[in-house]
């Protein structure tokens, strides 16, 4: 169960961090810290530009339909400037000759470019819905593959929070950029630059008047960028803390009330999202000030070249159909101009958002020179060509401080065909790591591990797990039916499989007394069920596709004596074909094994039967009889392992 401390936890190296003072004003974007291998963090904030340019790939399958959308949006706001220069003959021909067909006929015109505007554009809007559907859903399994293949060090560091958020509402500001930003930016960007030619074709002087407000506009959109970018980072990153302390408080509900911490888990989210709307507030004040100035400066000018044209057709000058057509013209432009302002905010928004998205897929998933490394290294031969060996295994968190000792160190250890070894050991003493070097959960940092005389980083990943199989002393259950959660252990594995499995672990009977059997949904975490039975269908999910390797957390840990005992007598007809590494805390478990390893500070500090260690080895003696002094003992001499 997720633990809800969590909401007030010091940020950890590589999750994203949300800084405390929720309106500092300019400064670098708030991103990632070092990663686990102790890589610097990413440039601060790199531009809006290069940052979109990594959308490319995903982009690329659908940039026919994008491409054409783009024509056809342009092509609808250039017919939007042919309007007022049919206006302008309008009002210097029939009107001005008082014409009634030449105005209808004028008129007619005007209709037929606006049905030709209106049907062009929601053509465009046509071309890009599946397009960018498709898009946005080859993003997102790009990111869930990708999350599903990172090693558990990545997973340690980073809140789940942070990787809803950035699969869900990040992406979803991607589509939007994609769909209307993206566009529009080239639309109004083509409409303002053919606009102002055909201002100044009609009235150079006006235009010039009209074109003043340019330099101060560029100016203001280069500071308001630079400012709305650190404050879309932070929003965003905080929108995945807040997402974070939602989830956890959601698995944890029963700790959150069994503890009566219902208060201070409001108080750290009210916090939160305190700060969330400072942030989003400040966004607000930034794109506020920014599109008062750029209304404010276009109309400014608009009603001096307004004034100045009046001027100019009472001198004759300029012609009444003239001023129409410019004004019309200009008017046809505010919008364009105006919608700036919101346009580069959304633009920002998505850089942030694909930012904080590349920063999860940039992430290596392991070293791709496994199986050159492993080729490289001197064949296995002699006991350690068979079954599950150890060979001088370390083991280091990428995480830990350079002057920590390892958590394993120098560990050679041979499991034989068929065997089954307990490993046991004080708290803290690193079992439950060295378990987890097997299926590759975390790769060793020295040594290597054989199955069979092949070294594990040789064999593909995939292979790896389908000749391991694990349980684990926590066990986790899907939002799935009980069948659902067991066969997920068996590649292929059937109705046989599932029967024999639940019967190994000593489930069959409470799964038949469940309303709909093993097609019973067993909810979120599994928590409609028992500590004991999530253990059990977690043992029969590892034993269901009869692994020819099984490693065992302390499996039994959660049932009661006479439960266990029917477990164990089971189990055996199982290990007695499997090779099986078995964490093992009771008596009852170590004697389901062949041999006994003790594992103390980090190292194995001795093998053997069960009876020979409780004869020779006072530590081994002491964790079997539960002796204080002896655990005492234990516990000191695995202080230096985490």
């Amino acid at each position: 169960m997720a633990d809800t401390a969590k909401v007030t936890r010091q940020q950890q190296p590589g999750r994203p961090a949300t800084d405390p003072d929720p309106d500092p004003g300019p400064g670098p974007a708030v991103g990632p810290g070092p990663d686990s291998a102790g890589r610097p963090r990413p440039p601060a904030r790199r531009s809006a530009v290069r940052s979109l340019l990594r959308l490319w790939p995903f982009v690329r399958p659908v940039r026919a339909r994008l491409f054409t959308a783009a024509f056809v949006a342009v092509l609808a706001s250039c017919i939007g400037l042919v309007i007022p220069l049919v206006l302008k003959w309008l009002v210097d021909g029939p009107i001005a000759d008082r014409d009634p067909g030449g105005a209808w006929l004028g008129g007619g015109y005007l209709l037929l470019l606006g049905l030709a505007e209106a049907g062009l554009f929601g053509l465009r809007r046509w071309l890009v819905a599946r397009p960018l559907a498709r898009v946005e859903a080859t993003m997102r399994d790009s990111l869930y593959r990708h999350v599903q293949r990172l090693p558990v060090a990545f997973h340690d560091r980073w809140a789940s929070g942070q990787l809803l958020s950035r699969g869900t509402t990040d992406l979803q500001l991607l589509r939007l950029f994609l769909a209307f930003p993206l566009t529009f930016l080239i639309v109004n960007a083509t409409t303002i630059l053919v606009g102002c030619v055909i201002l100044l074709v009609q009235r150079w002087s006006l235009g010039l008047v009209l074109l003043a407000p340019i330099v101060p506009l560029i100016v203001l959109c280069s500071v308001f960028e630079a400012k709305y970018a650190v404050a879309a980072r932070r929003a965003q990153d905080q929108v995945g803390d807040v997402t974070t302390v939602v989830e956890e408080s959601v698995l944890g509900i029963r700790i959150v009330k069994g503890f009566g911490r219902h208060r201070s888990q409001a108080r750290a989210f009210r916090e939160l999202t305190a700060r969330l709307r400072t942030t989003e507030l400040r966004k607000a004040r930034l794109l506020a000030a920014l599109w008062a100035c750029i209304m404010a400066l276009p109309e400014l000018a608009l009603g001096a070249a307004l004034v100045l044209g009046t001027v100019q057709v009472a001198d004759g000058d300029l012609s009444a159909g003239t001023l129409v057509a410019f004004l019309s013209t200009a008017l046809a432009l505010m919008w364009p101009v105006e919608s700036i302002g919101f346009l580069l905010a959304m633009s920002n928004d998505a850089a942030a958002a694909t930012d904080r998205y590349f920063e999860v897929l940039d992430e290596p998933v392991a070293d791709r020179d496994d199986a050159r490394k492993a080729a490289e290294q001197t064949p296995v031969t002699g006991p350690g060509a068979t079954g599950l060996a150890f060979h001088g295994v370390t083991f280091r968190h990428p995480d830990a401080p350079a002057d920590a000792p390892p958590v394993l160190q120098g560990i050679d250890l041979h499991i034989r065909p068929g065997e089954t070894m307990a490993l046991v050991g004080a708290t803290g003493s690193g079992k439950t790591t060295l378990t987890a070097l097997v299926p590759r959960l975390h790769d060793a940092t020295g040594g290597r591990i054989t199955l069979d005389g092949t070294d594990i980083t040789a064999l593909p990943r995939d292979e790896l797990r389908a000749r391991v199989a694990v349980a684990f002393e926590e066990p986790t259950l899907f939002s799935a039916t009980v069948a659902e959660n067991v066969l997920m252990g068996g590649e292929g594995a059937g109705p046989d499989d599932l029967r024999r499995a639940l019967r190994v672990a000593q489930a069959d009977g409470f799964v038949d007394a469940l309303p709909d059997g093993p097609d019973t949904e067993v909810g979120e975490q599994g928590l409609s069920l028992s500590g004991g039975q999530r253990q059990r269908l977690a043992l029969a999910r590892a034993v269901v596709g009869r692994p020819r390797f099984l490693v065992l957390d302390d499996p039994l840990s959660a049932l009661d004596v006479h439960t266990e005992a029917l477990v164990e007598a089971a189990l055996r007809e199982v290990l007695a074909t499997t090779t099986a590494l078995v964490v093992a805390h009771r008596p009852s478990t170590v004697l389901l094994a062949d041999r006994v390893a003790l594992l103390s500070g980090g190292r194995i500090a001795a093998v053997g039967s069960h009876h020979e260690l409780l004869r020779e080895n006072a530590e081994y003696a002491a964790l079997m009889s539960g002796t204080a002094d002896g655990a005492g003992t234990a516990r000191h001499e695995g202080e230096s392992v985490r």
